[in-house]
């Protein structure tokens, strides 16, 4: 006699296979893939918002406050643009110093004690 409320559950046996057309298989991979691109989308982003000041700025018709919040616009752009300018410089000069790599393999930085 069976008291208990589980019933017992006739199931196959299936392993889902590994997709072929996926080309990282590491997390590594995938954050230096991400980490490229979020620099890369950022620099494109800072320079979108550097452009529309710019419009803005020459659409203001002399307009005082209109041509400070340009200037502002623009002012935010390029200093987005340095901070995202540092941030590759600090993740190469990592990716140097450790080996290791963080946002690909396209600049080779010079290492003094080679």
């Amino acid at each position: 006699m069976n008291f208990s409320l589980v019933k017992p559950v006739q199931a196959q046996d299936f392993t889902i296979p590994q997709p072929e057309n996926i080309e990282i298989v590491d997390v590594g991979r995938l954050i230096s893939a991400l980490v490229g691109t979020i620099l890369i989308i950022a620099a494109l982003l800072a320079f979108f918002y550097l452009i529309l000041g710019g419009i803005q700025w020459i659409t203001s018709g002399g307009d005082k406050s209109a041509m400070e919040a340009a200037r502002n616009k623009i002012t935010h752009a390029i200093v987005g643009l340095i901070i995202v300018g540092a941030a590759w410089a600090i993740m190469l000069l990592v990716q140097s110093f450790l080996g290791i790599n963080i946002i690909g393999s396209g600049v080779e930085l010079p290492k003094p004690w080679e």
